[in-house]
């Protein structure tokens, strides 16, 4: 089945061609866009690994990183709103891939659907977009799609995320999901509120064990609200956990062996790891307090992962990191403090 230089919208198609697009959507639940040619075998091996995006332009390097890992092939492309935009940059601006199919996902139901699944199944690469993370939380948890994912990734079949896709993949994750979004201020001055909404047993990464992520990290000022998510996620565990944020202008590629290189679009560009043990003696709570108030913290240390830097995870480990900083919690900011 070829596809014409326009993305084609399937989901309108129907039955016969005959069905209107919202009562296809209304039907299915999703929107399905295509194009290339989704029956052309892929001949090039997979090599695994996990391309985590921090939301601003993608970086040409890292997205060709990730369709050779892919084998060159067929990527599907996983969402909540909007349409077919990334799709088309894949496979018009960027190149080098079979085909790209864009689901658009507007309710659990269609996370059911034997399309959706056999696409998910059949891909060489997926890549999670951008949006709102509480609709993933919502359409996805618990549901063959979330298996789907698990299983791609340990049949060695890279899987990656911008913004909101970056934000679902750790162990825990910030599901935002009373409808807002947290500022450093606000996680600081209420950690343990209803506000910071941290969910589990969504994806069950190895790589990504015992982590929280975060995303458009410097360039919006969220090292003291991934503070907050580590300190959340970790309440009742006896282990800490590890806070990584990733900025705009970088992309974080993890090989399957769990060492990953950043690719940056500006020369500032990188990731941050946050060691949740200097958070934890502020949470030896189990389980976590209903209300904690202003989160409060001696020494955490945060490590800079650079161009240079090679970061080795689960465990975080950084060779030649970029820094290494020791910050406080001090009446609901983030100070440095000398190590």
């Amino acid at each position: 089945m070829k596809f014409s230089a326009a993305p084609v919208l399937v989901a309108t198609l129907g039955l016969a061609g005959l069905m209107p697009a919202s009562s296809a959507i209304a039907r299915t639940g999703y929107e399905h866009y295509a194009v290339g040619d989704l029956d052309t075998p892929t001949t090039a091996p997979h090599s695994g690994g996990l391309l985590l995006m921090g939301g601003g332009d993608r970086n040409i390097d890292a997205m060709k990183w990730f369709f050779v890992h892919a084998g060159q092939g067929h990527i599907v492309i996983l969402r909540a709103s909007f349409g077919p935009e990334i799709g088309e940059e894949f496979y018009r601006e960027i190149g080098g891939i079979r085909s790209a199919e864009t689901f658009v996902f507007r309710n659990r139901k269609a996370a059911y659907d034997p399309k959706v699944i056999a696409a998910l199944h059949k891909a060489d690469g997926i890549f999670i977009a951008g949006g709102d993370q509480s609709r993933y939380v919502r359409f996805w948890r618990g549901t063959p799609v979330a298996a789907a994912l698990d299983a791609h990734v340990a049949a060695g079949k890279p899987l990656g995320g911008t913004s909101a896709g970056l934000a679902m993949l750790g162990e825990k994750l910030y599901g935002a999901m009373d409808g807002g979004s947290l500022t450093s201020v606000e996680a600081l001055a209420d950690p343990f509120g209803p506000a910071n909404t941290i969910e589990g047993d969504f994806l069950h990464l190895a790589t990504l064990k015992g982590i929280v992520t975060d995303t458009h990290f410097k360039e919006r000022d969220r090292l003291g609200r991934l503070f907050a998510f580590v300190a959340k996620a970790q309440a009742a565990r006896t282990e800490p956990m590890i806070g990584l944020g990733v900025d705009e202008s970088a992309a974080l590629a993890i090989e399957t062996d769990g060492s990953g290189r950043i690719y940056a679009t500006a020369p500032d560009g990188g990731a941050w790891l946050v060691n949740g043990a200097g958070l934890k003696s502020t949470v030896d709570f189990n389980p976590a307090p209903a209300a904690s108030g202003t989160l409060a913290a001696d020494r955490v240390t945060v490590t800079g992962i650079g161009a240079r830097s090679i970061v080795h995870l689960p465990g975080g480990t950084v060779d030649a990191p970029l820094f290494v900083r020791t910050y406080a919690v001090r009446e609901g900011k983030v100070v440095e403090v000398p190590r």
